[in-house]
C-alpha cells in the first residue's frame, strides 16, 4: 500500500464489499469503462473480472500511474494515462455506451463533476457516471427543491443528469481513514432536456450571480443579467424571493433569455 498524498486528496478504497456494490450499479460486460483516480487499482481489478471491452484509467500521481503500467503491461484491455483529469480532454476517449467511474479526491471532486457536465457534445456518449464524494458535497449535489441542501450545484447537475441511486460509505472502508463519511452517486445523462441552454457555462454564470447573496432577494442581482422587460417574460418569477426559494426551472428560463443577448 502506497502512502497517500494529502496534497492530492488521496484516500484509497479497500473494502471489497463496497467496491462490488459500486460496480453492481451498472453492467460492465463488453462495455468500455473509464476510471478516474484509480489509485492502486482496487476498483480496476474488480472491473476487469466483469470482462469489459476495455478500461481506460486516468491517474495524476506519477508513482501510482507507473505502478499501474507495470501491473497491467501485458493486459491489452487496459490503457493508462498519467494525467490531471482537470486538464485532460475526456471527450476524446469516451466511446458510445461507456461508463465512467471515479473515487474522486475530495479537494477537487466538485470541479471534476462540473468538468464532466461541460461536455460539448450533448447528449454525451457515456451512459453511466458513478462517482464518490464526501457526504456533505454529495448532499449538495442531490439536494432537491425546496430543501436545506438545494443550491447552485444541484441546479447545474440536474439540468443534464438524472440521479438514479446513492449510498453512504463509512470511513472504515478507506486507507487512510478520512474523518468524514462518503457518498456514491450514480448519474445518467438526460436524453431530452425541456430547456434550450446552448452553453452550460452560462447556467454556471447565472447561478453564480444569483447565489452570490444567498440571503437577499434576487431583484438586484437579477438586473445584472436581464433588463426589466426580459424579467417580465418569466411570469412565475417573484423577484422578492431569495435564490434558494426559486425552482430550478426559473434558473433555466433566466439562462435561456440571457443567452439571447
Amino acid at each position: 500500500m502506497n502512502f497517500a498524498k494529502k496534497s492530492l486528496g488521496q484516500n484509497f478504497l479497500i473494502d471489497k464489499n463496497i467496491i462490488n456494490k459500486i460496480i453492481d450499479l451498472t453492467t460492465i460486460g463488453s462495455r468500455d469503462i473509464i476510471e478516474i483516480g484509480p489509485g492502486e487499482g482496487a476498483l480496476t481489478e474488480e472491473i476487469l473480472k466483469r470482462k469489459p471491452r476495455s478500461i481506460t484509467v486516468i491517474e495524476k500521481d506519477n508513482k501510482l500511474a507507473e505502478k499501474l503500467k507495470i501491473k497491467y503491461h501485458k493486459n491489452n484491455l487496459v490503457k493508462i494515462y498519467n494525467a490531471d483529469i482537470l486538464k485532460f480532454n475526456i471527450e476524446k476517449i469516451i466511446s458510445r455506451s461507456s461508463a465512467i467511474f471515479g473515487n474522486l479526491p475530495y479537494n477537487i471532486s466538485s470541479q471534476i463533476l462540473v468538468s464532466i457536465l461541460r461536455v460539448k457534445k450533448y447528449p454525451p456518449k457515456f451512459n453511466d457516471l458513478i462517482f464518490m464524494f464526501q457526504k456533505e458535497l454529495g448532499e449538495k449535489i442531490i439536494g432537491s427543491y425546496p430543501s436545506l441542501h438545494y443550491g447552485r450545484l444541484s441546479i447545474l447537475v440536474k439540468y443534464r443528469f438524472n440521479i438514479l441511486k446513492k449510498f453512504l460509505v463509512s470511513p472504515n472502508c478507506f486507507f487512510p481513514k478520512p474523518k468524514i463519511n462518503s457518498m456514491v452517486i450514480h448519474f445518467q445523462p438526460k436524453k431530452k432536456i425541456p430547456f434550450n441552454i446552448r452553453k452550460i457555462e452560462n447556467l454556471e454564470k447565472v447561478t453564480n450571480i444569483l447565489f452570490s447573496n444567498k440571503r437577499k432577494m434576487v431583484n438586484k442581482n437579477l438586473k445584472k443579467l436581464l433588463n426589466d422587460s426580459e424579467i417580465k417574460e418569466i411570469s412565475d418569477l417573484k423577484v422578492s424571493l431569495r435564490p434558494s426559494e426559486l425552482r430550478p426551472e426559473i434558473f433555466y428560463k433566466i439562462t435561456e433569455i440571457f443567452e439571447r443577448k
